[in-house]
C-alpha cells in the first residue's frame, strides 16, 4: 500500500520544555574566602535541563494488547511507502518523533494484501475514541487516546484531511485503507485515527 503524502518534507518546529528551579526563600550558604558567597543572587534563575524525553516509534500496542513493529518509511515520488510485510508498520521519517511538543507522529500500515492476508492494522476498523494506543521503543512509551477515527478519500488524504500536518500540539496519527476494493488499483479511501497523548514520553 502507497499512502499518499506532502511532496515537500514538513518543516517541524519542535519546542522543548524547560524547568525552572524553585525560588528558595531565605537560603543560606558559606562564605568565600574574600567574604563573598557562593550563593547565587535572588534574581538569577537557573534553569534545569529539560527532562521531556521524545523518541522514534520501534512498537505500536493496540487496545486488545496485540503488537507490531514499527519501521521508518520514506516518500517515494510523494507517496509514504511502509512496509510490505503486513505485520509491521511505518513510521514517516518526516513526521514527529513520539514525545515531541509539537507535530504529527505519522504511522500507516496495511489492512490486508493478496500475498500476506489480513494486516495488524485491520484492527483499525473496530477501533472507537476513547480507547488507548500505546507506542514504545526500548524503555520509553507513550500512551495516547484516541480522539478521532474517520474515513477519508485517498486523494484527500494529503490535501484535506490534515494526517501530516506538522503544526500545532502533538498527536499520533495511524492510517490503514479502507472502503471499497478496487481490482488493480486498491481501496479508495483511508481510516485515519488521531490520538491525544496523556502526558508526556517517558
Amino acid at each position: 500500500m502507497r499512502v499518499a503524502s506532502p511532496s515537500v518534507r514538513a518543516s517541524i518546529a519542535v519546542l522543548l520544555a524547560v524547568l525552572v528551579s524553585g525560588l528558595v526563600a531565605g537560603c543560606a550558604s558559606g562564605q568565600t574566602a574574600d567574604g563573598g558567597t557562593d550563593a547565587p543572587a535572588a534574581n538569577e534563575g537557573r534553569p534545569a535541563a529539560s527532562t521531556r524525553v521524545t523518541f522514534v516509534p520501534e512498537q505500536v500496542t493496540l487496545p486488545g494488547g496485540d503488537s507490531a513493529d514499527v519501521h521508518s518509511a520514506s516518500t517515494v515520488d510523494g507517496e509514504l511507502v511502509v512496509p510490505e510485510d503486513v505485520d509491521h508498520l511505518g513510521w514517516w521519517d518526516g513526521s514527529a518523533s513520539v514525545g515531541e511538543a509539537f507535530g504529527s507522529t505519522v504511522i500507516a500500515g496495511h489492512v490486508d494484501s493478496a500475498t500476506g492476508g489480513v494486516g495488524y492494522f485491520a484492527r483499525l476498523l473496530s477501533i472507537r475514541k476513547g480507547e488507548r494506543v500505546t507506542v514504545r521503543a526500548d524503555e520509553h512509551r507513550l500512551t495516547y487516546r484516541v480522539v478521532s477515527v474517520r474515513s477519508v478519500s485517498q486523494d484527500a488524504l494529503a490535501t484535506t484531511s490534515a494526517a501530516f500536518d506538522q503544526k500545532g500540539e502533538h498527536r499520533l496519527v495511524l492510517i490503514t485503507c479502507t472502503g471499497t476494493f478496487r481490482p488493480g488499483r486498491g481501496y479508495d479511501k483511508n481510516l485515519v485515527v488521531i490520538g491525544e497523548p496523556l502526558g508526556l514520553a517517558r
